[in-house]
C-alpha cells in the first residue's frame, strides 16, 4: 500500500557522510526493482558490488558521480546519482535513480529527474543519458519524460550480462 502523498519534498547533495543512508535506500529498494527482471544470484552480485560502503565512497570521491537524496516530509525516500561522461562535455549519465515502493506513483521519481536535469544544464549538460534492463517497466516511465531508446547494450559484470537500452534525451 502506498504511502500518503507527502506534503513537503526536499532534493539535496549527498556527502560522504550519507552514504549509510544510501544504503538503507538501496537495501529497500534494489530487491523489490529487480525481483522480476534478473535472478535473485545476480541480484545479489550487482548489490554487493555497487553498494559496498567503499564502492559508494569511490564513485562519490573518484568516479565524479554526484548523488542526490530525495526526502518526503523529511524522511529519506529515494536517491539518484549522475556524473558527466568522458566522450563528451555536455553529455551526462543517469546512473541511478531509486524510489522507495511505498512512495512511487507519487511523481517523486519525476522530481528526482528533474532536479537531475536542473542541476546537469547548471554545468553545461545537453544531453541525459541512462541505461535500463530491456525488460524494466520503468522504460515506460522514461518514455513519458522524454527519453527515447538510443541503442542496446549488453555489459558484462562478473559472471552476468545486463542486457540494456540507452536512452537519451536532450536538454532544452
Amino acid at each position: 500500500m502506498s504511502a500518503s502523498i507527502p506534503s513537503a519534498i526536499t532534493i539535496q547533495p549527498a556527502t560522504l557522510a550519507d552514504i549509510p543512508t544510501i544504503i538503507q535506500l538501496a537495501e529497500a529498494t534494489w530487491e523489490p526493482t529487480y525481483r522480476f527482471i534478473i535472478s535473485k544470484d545476480q541480484i545479489e552480485y550487482m548489490y554487493r558490488v555497487i553498494y559496498t560502503p567503499t564502492s559508494l565512497q569511490r564513485q562519490m570521491s573518484e568516479d565524479g558521480h554526484t548523488f542526490l537524496l530525495l526526502y518526503a516530509d523529511g524522511h529519506p525516500a529515494g536517491y539518484a546519482s549522475f556524473s558527466r561522461l568522458p566522450a563528451g562535455d555536455e553529455v551526462f549519465k543517469l546512473h541511478k535513480i531509486y524510489i522507495l515502493p511505498s512512495h512511487q506513483g507519487q511523481g517523486l521519481g519525476q522530481n528526482l529527474i528533474e532536479a537531475v536535469e536542473d542541476a546537469t544544464r547548471q554545468i553545461g549538460g545537453k544531453t541525459l543519458e541512462l541505461n535500463v534492463n530491456r525488460h524494466n517497466p520503468a522504460i515506460s516511465f522514461y518514455e513519458r519524460l522524454g527519453f527515447q531508446r538510443h541503442r542496446e547494450e549488453d555489459i558484462a559484470i562478473g559472471p552476468y550480462w545486463m542486457n540494456d537500452y540507452v536512452m537519451r534525451k536532450e536538454l532544452a
